[in-house]
C-alpha cells in the first residue's frame, strides 16, 4: 500500500474543516487551450480522444478577434482558441507557450462575488466581471491569475439556457467519432519554478480558501536521476483539486525542469480526466493513436499484490489485460485506482493527460510515483533533455 495512506486518510478528515467557505465551487466549467490553428486541434481532439463537437464562435458568429471550438464529452469542456492576428495577446500566448491551457475556467453561484472575494484577499485581476447575454438569457464572468500566465475564471451561467456562452453558436457537424468513455476533470496539475510551491500553495489557501491535504517531498518523488515535490490543494466540497510540482535537487534534468525550458515558464501541465472503464477507454485510445509511456518493468506488476493487500481481493479488472496495456494500479485505505499518462500530446514536451479510474481511492497514486517517473526519463532520454 503507498506511502500517501496516512496523509489521504487525515487530508480528507480535515478537509472540510479547514476549508473555507467564501468560495463556494460548482465543479469545473471548461478548459480553454490557446492553440495554433483551432480547426486542426479540434479534429484531433475529436478523432483521437472521442470528444463531440458543441459550440463555435469566430467570424460568422460576429468575432473578428479570434476563432474557438467548443468541444464535449459527458462533463468536460474542452475550448480550443486561435488568433486570427499577427497583434492578439493569444498569438504571443502560443508563439512563447506552444499549444497549452491558458484558462481553467470554475463553474460558481456569482461570479462578481467570487471575484471580489479573491482579489480583496490578493489575486490578480484578469477581468473584471461582465455580463454578456442573448436571447438565451446572460452569463455573468470574472477572471483571476493563477500561476505563470493561467487564468482562473469564474462562470455564472444559472441565468443561461444556451448552447455555451453568449457569442456562441451550436457547431454542427457530420463527423463525431463516438465518445471513448471519459467522464469528467478529475484534477489538473500545475508546474511552477524553483522555490515557489510553497508560495502558491499559501496563494490558493488564502485567496481561494483552498486546503493542502497531501504533500509528496522529493524523497517521495524521485528516481536515480531526478526528483520534485508536490503538493495538492483541494477545495471544500473536494470537487476541485490542483496538485502544484517544482523542480528538485537531482543528478540530471527532472520532467518539470523540461516542462518549465520548453514552455518557458509555470504552467498546466497535465489533465487528469476520469473514466468508469479504464481499460476500454485506453484500448480505444491506442486504436485513435494515442501514445502512451512505455510500461513499468515485470518487477513492478509483480509486486502488485504484495502493494495492494485486501483490495487485490476486491480488484475486478485481469492484472495481465492491465499489463498488457500499461495500466499502473495503486491504492490507498479507500480502495484503489488505475491509471496511465499519455506522451506529451503537444510538440513541446509539455502538456499531456492522465486517464484515471478511482475504485474508491482517493489518493494520486504514490506507489506509481517511481515507475512513472522512470518511464518519463526513458522519453527525456530519447529527446536529449534528461
Amino acid at each position: 500500500m503507498s506511502k500517501e495512506v496516512k496523509s489521504v486518510e487525515y487530508g480528507l478528515e480535515k478537509i472540510f474543516e479547514g476549508a473555507q467557505d467564501f468560495l463556494p465551487l460548482l465543479g469545473t466549467d471548461y478548459v480553454e487551450f490557446y492553440v495554433g490553428n483551432a480547426k486542426q486541434a479540434a479534429h484531433f481532439y475529436k478523432t483521437a480522444f472521442g470528444f463531440q463537437s458543441h459550440a463555435y464562435a469566430g467570424l460568422e458568429t460576429g468575432m473578428t478577434d479570434r476563432v474557438s471550438y467548443v468541444l464535449k464529452q459527458d462533463k468536460i469542456r474542452l475550448v480550443l482558441t486561435t488568433a486570427l492576428n499577427s497583434s492578439s495577446p493569444i498569438g504571443e500566448h502560443v508563439k512563447k507557450h506552444g499549444d497549452g491551457v491558458k484558462v481553467i475556467a470554475l463553474w460558481v453561484e456569482d461570479a462578481k462575488k467570487s471575484w471580489e472575494e479573491t482579489t480583496n484577499r490578493g489575486a490578480k485581476s484578469y477581468q473584471e466581471p461582465i455580463t454578456t447575454s442573448d436571447e438565451n438569457g446572460e452569463v455573468v464572468t470574472a477572471g483571476i491569475y493563477t500561476y505563470g500566465e493561467t487564468v482562473h475564471m469564474f462562470v455564472e451561467r444559472k441565468n443561461y439556457k444556451g448552447q455555451f456562452l453568449p457569442g456562441y453558436e451550436k457547431w454542427e457537424s457530420d463527423y463525431n467519432p463516438t465518445p471513448i468513455g471519459l467522464k469528467y476533470i478529475d484534477h489538473m496539475v500545475g508546474n511552477v519554478g524553483w522555490g515557489e510551491m510553497n508560495t502558491w500553495v499559501k496563494w490558493y489557501e488564502d485567496v481561494m480558501g483552498f486546503v493542502n491535504f497531501l504533500s509528496f517531498d522529493d524523497k517521495q518523488i524521485h528516481t536515480e536521476y531526478s526528483a520534485l515535490m508536490s503538493k495538492v490543494m483541494s477545495n471544500g466540497n473536494g470537487r476541485i483539486k490542483f496538485p502544484i510540482n517544482e523542480p528538485a535537487e537531482g543528478k540530471k534534468r527532472s520532467q518539470i525542469e523540461e516542462y518549465l525550458d520548453f514552455y518557458e515558464g509555470p504552467g498546466a501541465q497535465h489533465i487528469a480526466v476520469a473514466t468508469d472503464d479504464i481499460i476500454e477507454t485506453v484500448k480505444q485510445l491506442r486504436a485513435r493513436g494515442i501514445e502512451f509511456l512505455s510500461a513499468p518493468p515485470q518487477a513492478y506488476y509483480d509486486e502488485i499484490p504484495g502493494r495492494l493487500g485486501v483490495h487485490m481481493d476486491i480488484m475486478k479488472e485481469d492484472l495481465k489485460v492491465l499489463q498488457s496495456l500499461a495500466i499502473m494500479i495503486d491504492a490507498d485505505e479507500e480502495g484503489y485506482l488505475l491509471q496511465i499518462f499519455t506522451k506529451p500530446v503537444e510538440d513541446r514536451p509539455t502538456l499531456f493527460f492522465e486517464i484515471i479510474q478511482r475504485m474508491g481511492a482517493k489518493g494520486f497514486g504514490a506507489g506509481n510515483f517511481k515507475a512513472l517517473f522512470e518511464s518519463i526519463e526513458r522519453e527525456q532520454e530519447k529527446r536529449g533533455t534528461l
